[in-house]
């Protein structure tokens, strides 16, 4: 399922932070020629025979009963990612980071800033990744938990924020979690400002089907 939309985001700072646990095992496991042990994962390590849906520089493995919504502009621009099961929810974005430093720390640290400005107390939690960023904050369907997760590679980062039941109870992560491990990150030679999102295409197939419901004046979904 996908739909129209207008901008998308951008991380234009250009600090960087110390690498994380998860960019370490990376950088690692890269030296020594050998994949590491869990994904998201480098283009480079990525395990064959998945089956995966391919976002141009993201691909998301095909998980049983993970709903996957694309939201795109007219051009066929990925612009926002969400995997839904039940009444949980991850949303996933992908980002320019250097090669031998990490950024979830700074990142996390500015989203638990912006929180704090806005009245709501974040809260650093343990992850498997490392630590993560769990609140409270206030929607128009009135207070929603979130968890923010972030997974620091070679020049890149991906960062997920859990929604719904799943944030605040990370056993139930289940098909989602599998799906935030069985990521690939395709990272092009380009180069890219620090946290800039990295592109997003919808597949052939998903575009031209956009493009035809646009011609016929209504919305692209499939």
């Amino acid at each position: 399922m996908f739909s129209r939309s207008k901008g998308g985001p951008k991380h234009v700072r250009r600090a960087d932070a110390p690498r994380s646990a998860a960019l370490a095992q990376s950088m690692s496991a890269e030296s020594e020629g050998a994949a590491p042990e869990r994904g998201p994962w480098d283009a480079a390590y990525a395990p064959e025979g998945v089956q995966r849906l391919d976002l141009g520089s993201l691909q998301i493995p095909a998980v049983d009963g993970v709903e996957v919504r694309v939201q795109a502009n007219p051009e066929g621009g990925v612009e926002q990612v969400v995997l839904v099961v039940g009444e949980s929810a991850l949303q996933l974005g992908v980002f320019a980071a250097p090669r031998t430093e990490g950024i979830w720390n700074e990142v996390r640290a500015e989203i638990a800033e912006a929180m704090a400005a806005d009245g709501v107390r974040p809260q650093e939690v343990d992850g498997p990744y490392g630590t993560e960023l769990l609140a409270r904050v206030e929607t128009p369907q009135g207070p929603a938990d979130v968890r923010f997760v972030g997974v620091d590679g070679p020049r890149w980062m991906v960062r997920g924020l859990y929604q719904g039941p799943v944030a605040t109870d990370p056993s139930l992560e289940g098909a989602l979690g599998q799906c935030l491990e069985g990521l690939v990150v395709v990272r092009d030679a380009e180069a890219r400002p620090v946290r800039e999102a990295l592109p997003l295409r919808l597949p052939q197939e998903m575009a031209e089907h956009a493009q035809q419901h646009l011609a016929d004046g209504a919305d692209p979904t499939p």
